[in-house]
This record gives structure tokens, sequence and C-alpha cells, in this order.
């Protein structure tokens, strides 16, 4: 039962504190030395505190981490991740640095007061995509000696579910020219994935179909038999306002107030 994953904590205003640039992965690599850190904002009072670990968006091209201000004070461990971007780096590149930054959040997030217990994972637009492939496909982080099952769920927020259309860019095709193959979170979708939300921005509001593509998501997820997958419609809200009113549900869910 979906419940029985549930943290009953209900979220409290806590005394926080920042750490800002701790690196995540050790590399040679210059960019990599540049792009692969990440801030912890936690609580200084309280113990065992559930963590996002939370992955910006950008088109896999831009972006950078911050703390969502819908996030602040919330009772939640906050982990806000840099990653390698396109073109200068690979797609794979981008997915082995968001297994990294979640398996450091594993291994490190007792020193910030969360647990290893509950750990979500969420981003919005490439961040939803990227947290999707980490959580659905376990090599990424079995290489990192984490079980992607050990997850408490994901959360993303207009991810893509195909193949991300700056990864077709590169094969030569449009935004609208559809693509399904290993770099596809759909590819992965199977029963024993950890609890999974969907949430979209409004149909007739989303980029490129989106909200069209979580559907057929959720539906495939529901049909290969996984029984805590969740989806959600931000009605009136397009792909760059939809994470706002989405960090609610994000709350709500592990608070233990949405459950399947």
């Amino acid at each position: 039962m979906l419940v029985a994953m549930m943290s009953s904590l209900q979220l409290v205003e806590a005394q926080y504190k920042r750490v800002d640039n701790i690196s995540y992965a050790t590399s040679d690599d210059a960019y990599a030395q540049e792009r692969c850190k990440l801030d912890v904002y936690y609580p200084e009072n309280v113990k065992d505190a559930p963590v996002v670990v939370w992955f910006h968006g950008g088109g896999l091209e831009g972006g950078n981490k911050y703390v969502p201000q819908e996030l602040e004070n919330s009772g939640l461990v906050v982990v806000t991740v840099n990653y390698r971007l396109l073109p200068k780096a690979t797609i794979d590149d981008c997915i082995d640095d968001a297994a990294a930054a979640v398996a450091w959040a594993f291994k490190h997030v007792k020193e910030y007061n969360g647990s290893e217990k509950k750990i979500y994972l969420s981003g919005h637009s490439a961040g939803g995509y990227l947290i999707d492939m980490v959580g659905l496909d376990k090599k990424w982080l079995a290489k990192y000696g984490v079980d992607a099952d050990e997850v408490a769920a994901l959360l993303p927020f207009s991810g893509q579910a195909i193949t991300h259309y700056n990864i077709r860019k590169q094969q030569g095709l449009s935004p609208l020219q559809a693509t399904i193959d290993k770099y596809a979170p759909l590819t992965y979708v199977r029963k024993d994935a950890p609890p999974i939300v969907i949430i979209s921005g409004d149909r007739e509001l989303e980029l490129f179909g989106r909200y069209e593509e979580q559907a057929y998501f959720w539906r495939m997820l529901k049909l290969i038999g996984h029984k805590n997958v969740l989806l959600y419609e931000m009605q009136g809200f397009d792909h760059g306002e939809m994470p706002h009113p989405a960090f609610h549900i994000l709350k709500e869910f592990i608070a233990g107030k949405i459950m399947k």
C-alpha cells in the first residue's frame, strides 16, 4: 500500500541553514568540476526530515540550481543540483550527473538532518526528464551502488517521457517528430518502480503536446501493472508557470495527504 511508504510527518517551519556548491562527483574534466555541484537547504532543528532532490529545467541546454520558493521553510531538506549541459556535454553525461547527485543524497543527507529512507526526486521540464530516467532505468543509480527502488517517489513536473526534444534535435529531428529509444523514460516503464506523481501544465498551453505525452506515460505505467502512479493537469497554467501549483501537490504527497 502506498500509505505505508508515506511519511506521517507534518511539514512545519524550522530554522534553516544553507550550504552551497558541494561537489558531488570527482572528475578531471574541467566542465564537470564546474557544473557537478549542489546546494543543501536544511532545517537545523528537525531530524530525519523528508528530502527533495530538485533538478532545474532549461531543455538540457541551460539553467542553474536554485531552491524553489515554495519549498522554503517547509520542513523539508532540499538538495538542488547543477548538471552538465548539452551540447558541451553528452546526454549520457547529463543523466550520469543526475544519478551521481541522487547517490550523493543517499550517502550524505543524514549529515543535514534528512532521512535516506525519505528521498523524493523532483524537477521541472528537463529536470523531470532526468529524474524519470534515473528512477526507471536502474543502471544509472546502480553504477553508484544505489537501488533506484529505494527512492521514495518520483514527482516530475512537465518532464518528457519520450526522448527529449534536444536529443532529437541532435539527430536532425524537430520537436514534433517523436522518438522512443534508450533515452526515453517510456522505454523503462515497470510495475515495480517507485511511486510516481506525474504533473503537467494545461494541455492547451503545454509545450509540444507535453500533457498528452505524460498521459500516455501514465497509461503505460498503469497497463504494465504499476499500482502507485498519479496524473495531474494544472489547468490554466502553461509550461513555465505550472510548477507554482505543482509544488502544493508535491508537499501534500510527501505529507501523506495524497494517496493512491
